[in-house]
């Protein structure tokens, strides 16, 4: 008593056979027609099931005369198939990349406050320092001019500009703190 699946195996169109011969080729068509490795392997072992289901279930008359064209025609069809496909559901987004999109961009409640807070501390440091050691840390830092560009325009050595902005920085710091910010 034989079975479809040893009639298979003991045929011409030997299926371990064809899948050797075949399997690389079929392989990097496919991977080529759809850019993605994993549905190319995919698409290689459907067509080899629906090559060994059309064996197991065709008339002789009706077995290909070139199983390789016929296995290249079925992938064909399954990756036109695949592509109906993907076109018919869309793009599929990834919820990972969602997070971006559904978060408000607007800070929180919470957050606004202590931002407001954090400048009205600083703003009242630096009402705090002297007008010049105030402008020099403003120039510094703000405008990132470099500190012989800013005594030209304080009218004052370099040094003395090292000076300022030393000042200016240890009272923002001091003033920070007592903050807690």
């Amino acid at each position: 008593m034989t079975t479809a699946s040893t009639d298979i195996a003991r045929s011409p169109t030997d299926l371990d056979l064809l899948f050797r011969t075949y399997h690389r080729d079929l392989t990097r068509f496919a991977r080529g027609k759809l850019r993605d490795r994993e549905a190319a392997a995919d698409l290689v072992q459907d067509t080899f099931l629906r090559y060994l289901a059309h064996e197991a279930h065709g008339e002789a008359s009706l077995s290909p005369a070139s199983p390789r064209f016929f296995l290249w025609r079925i992938a064909s069809n399954l990756i036109i198939d695949m592509v109906r496909r993907d076109r018919r559901r869309g793009v599929v987004a990834s919820i990972d990349g969602l997070d971006n999109e559904l978060v408000d961009p607007a800070p929180a409640a919470d957050r606004r406050l202590m931002a407001r807070q954090e400048f009205q501390a600083i703003k009242q440091a630096l009402d705090e320092l002297p007008p010049k050691a105030r402008a020099a840390l403003l120039l510094s830092r703000v405008e990132g001019l470099t500190h012989a560009e800013i005594a030209g325009r304080l009218d004052v050595s370099a040094s003395m500009v090292t000076k300022y902005i030393m000042t200016a920085l240890r009272h923002c710091v001091k003033r920070l703190a007592a903050f807690d910010l």
